[in-house]
């Protein structure tokens, strides 16, 4: 464990003066790999602007997977170490808010713009948004808007999701690159089983729309875990938000 303690630090060229009395930031372990999640979100959507697809999906699966991974060591590690800390407290949240935006963002700018996929991913935005913006306001009481367990399995069911969406634009890459320079009569035969699939057209195929589809259902089940919980964090505010009469 790192620690970064400003209790005797003095500027240059100043008579000699306190900047911080007995003031701790911790950078454990699980901060470190909180930080590193946080700074992941973003390199997802990077992975996009500088490599072509698939490969671009395959390092954003392996990169969101990694990260989401983190998530829960990083939450066991500071408990079984008793590192939980402010600074960890405080960055948990972002870095998952983050990694689930732009994943959402990435997924639904390289899609049909579904409204399938577009409804839901909608609902999660709105209420990270919404919450943000209670807790915000709420300031020194937003104690109260505490993470509940189902909360947790929202997040965890978000990851889930956008991976396995992910996993179906690695697949259709894959497919789209073995059949390329085929007609659609051959393309169509093979699929048939008129004639030999020696590029493993099916399976590739198959996986494609398995993946989208369970992807599509776990996001929508997520999506609904995430509007229940916003309607439950709002619950709970609601005595914080009335005037004094």
């Amino acid at each position: 464990m790192v620690k970064f303690v400003l209790d005797e630090v003095y500027l240059p060229f100043h008579p000699p003066q306190r900047i911080a009395n007995n003031t701790v930031m911790n950078w454990t372990i699980p901060n470190i790999l909180t930080v590193i999640r946080l700074l992941a979100a973003p390199t997802v959507a990077l992975m996009f602007l500088y490599f072509t697809r698939p490969y671009a999906d395959w390092f954003a699966l392996v990169l969101f997977v990694s990260a989401a991974f983190t998530d829960w060591l990083d939450g066991y590690l500071a408990r079984s170490w008793k590192q939980e800390t402010k600074l960890g407290a405080m960055l948990d949240p972002i870095a998952d808010k983050a990694m689930v935006v732009i994943a959402l963002m990435v997924i639904i700018g390289f899609s049909s713009w579904s409204a399938w996929l577009v409804l839901p991913a909608t609902v999660i935005l709105f209420r990270e948004v919404f919450v943000s913006g209670l807790r915000e306001f709420l300031g020194d009481t937003a104690g109260t808007l505490k993470v509940t367990k189902l909360a947790k399995w929202k997040t965890t069911l978000q990851m889930v999701a956008i991976s396995v969406l992910f996993s179906q634009g690695v697949f259709e890459h894959y497919f789209g690159m073995s059949i390329m320079g085929m007609d659609e009569g051959t393309v169509n035969a093979i699929l048939i089983g008129d004639e030999v699939d020696i590029f493993g057209l099916g399976w590739k195929l198959a996986s494609a729309q398995w993946s989208g589809q369970i992807g599509l259902i776990l996001l929508w089940i997520a999506a609904a875990l995430t509007a229940i919980t916003g309607v439950d964090y709002f619950r709970k505010s609601i005595p914080y938000l009335k005037d004094n009469e």
